[in-house]
């Protein structure tokens, strides 16, 4: 093989002396190659977003002990239903839910809006005007894993893309050194396999799906292997190249062979980006202090959202933080409470983060689970079971008209009642956000033109006012 001084100068230009290309995770290669690949000009109106940080509360947070407060249930604790609420209500009447449960925690009004929170969130409770609470949500499936593919991708198969896929897939990339959709796992005890839907891309290609980063080490792979020289990794790199050249003199004109040949000169961008973005010794005390990284129950929370909101200053597009472990059958007080502690302190400092810098303005959080929980007693333990039929999320910042409550559920918080928002209605809603209508977004899977809201779904234009 021929090593001319041009073609080493060549390999220089293209910061490749100090590349790792052989040692960084193929998946955020393949997500900066396909996000460059997505159509620029997919956007249908005006974004009032250019990013979304989504926080999935996985195991299901309970309506009634959040933000949804329900004073029947103080007035009906360990009764029935009443017949003149089921009577009005089939699905009510139908489940024959028994044994009430009142919630463990009070709630107040806050704010200019007056929006009740409960005492389990007194710090996101100080950013109730910036909020719109959806109280009205639902869908049919009460399993974690199905419903989380539900949540987060619009099936109960998980066969779908991620609403975050989707997301790149319209607009692409906004920085050339970083995925443009990365997903941080946390307290994921008891995770099910379906439930990577909710960061994969379905029938997209596979460089849609989000980048698994642990908030602790980074993105993986990415410093250069042990014992391994510059010169040498330098040499590889040029070896590699005039095989793959050759290869595609040879086969032609070849898309993914070409994305996999300008994958390797991402190697050098990350290797300098990505270390930087996870160094945290440049914010300040007071910025730390903000997250809670000090607290030993909410430093890990915490420093994922800081990590969320450095990632969207860089132009990551989509970032989601799931945290699991809210699924409370036994003990709703115990469990509650201590996911609280974990969040409640770290969601607030991140709202209040990006809106000292401007950025609220421009990035879109979303607060969600996959369903709501019952407001009976499971059992004899405290504890309530999963519901999918009406649970509460919320959206702030990205153009979203705070201070509002949109929906309502019945008098006990098990049914939607008041402007039931599908699954499918709230992607349209992020999508809206990005500038893009969903039922206008397509790709052509197996000759057919698949669109985000294949089952039907529109933007819930209140939010935006």
């Amino acid at each position: 093989m021929p090593m001319t001084k041009n073609h080493r100068n060549w390999i220089d230009r293209r910061s490749f002396l100090y590349g790792s290309g052989l040692g960084v995770g193929a998946m955020a290669f393949q997500s900066l190659a396909c996000a460059s690949e997505a159509k620029p000009n997919v956007v249908h109106h005006t974004a009032t977003a250019s990013s979304v940080i989504v926080l999935f509360m996985s195991g299901g947070p309970s309506q009634v002990d959040t933000f949804d407060p329900k004073p029947d249930l103080d007035r009906l604790e360990g009764k029935d239903v009443p017949e003149s609420i089921a009577a009005t209500i089939p699905k009510i009447k139908r489940a024959g839910i028994k044994n009430l449960m009142r919630s463990p925690w009070a709630f107040h009004e806050h704010g200019d809006s007056g929006i009740p929170v409960s005492e389990l969130f007194p710090c996101v409770a100080n950013h109730v005007d910036d909020l719109c609470v959806i109280r009205s949500m639902q869908h049919d499936n009460p399993v974690h894993g199905p419903g989380e593919c539900v949540a987060l991708t619009g099936t109960a198969a998980g066969n779908r893309p991620s609403i975050g896929s989707w997301s790149l897939y319209g607009l692409g990339t906004a920085n050339e050194n970083l995925p443009a959709f990365i997903a941080m796992n946390l307290h994921t005890d008891g995770m099910q396999f379906p439930q990577g839907a909710g960061w994969g891309s379905g029938f997209l290609p596979s460089g849609f799906q989000g980048t698994i980063v642990d908030p602790s080490t980074g993105i993986r792979h990415v410093t250069m292997p042990p014992q391994t020289t510059d010169q040498q990794r330098m040499d590889q790199l040029e070896l590699i190249r005039w095989f793959n050249d050759r290869h595609l003199k040879q086969s032609g004109d070849l898309s993914e062979l070409k994305a996999r040949l300008d994958s390797y000169e991402t190697a050098f961008r990350m290797q300098t980006s990505a270390p930087d973005l996870f160094d945290l010794a440049g914010e300040t005390q007071q910025t730390q202090d903000l997250y809670q990284l000090e607290n030993p129950q909410s430093k890990t929370v915490g420093k994922a959202c800081l990590l969320a909101r450095r990632m969207v200053e860089r132009g990551v597009r989509f970032v989601q933080v799931r945290v699991g472990g809210w699924d409370a059958h036994g003990n709703i007080k115990a469990n509650h409470s201590k996911m609280a502690s974990r969040t409640d302190g770290p969601i607030a400092g991140l709202l209040s983060d990006l809106k000292q810098r401007d950025l609220l303005k421009s990035t879109l959080v979303v607060w969600a689970g996959e369903f709501g929980r019952t407001p009976t007693m499971e059992g004899r333990g405290n504890g309530r079971d999963h519901s999918p039929a009406g649970y509460t999320t919320w959206m702030a910042g990205g153009g979203v008209k705070g201070g509002q409550i949109i929906g309502a559920t019945d008098a006990l918080g098990y049914v939607a009642v008041e402007r039931p928002v599908s699954p499918h209605d709230f992607h349209a809603t992020i999508l809206h956000a990005l500038g893009i209508d969903a039922n206008r977004l397509t790709y052509n899977h197996h000759g057919r033109d698949e669109v985000p809201t294949v089952f039907g779904g529109e933007s819930i234009q209140e939010i935006f006012g």
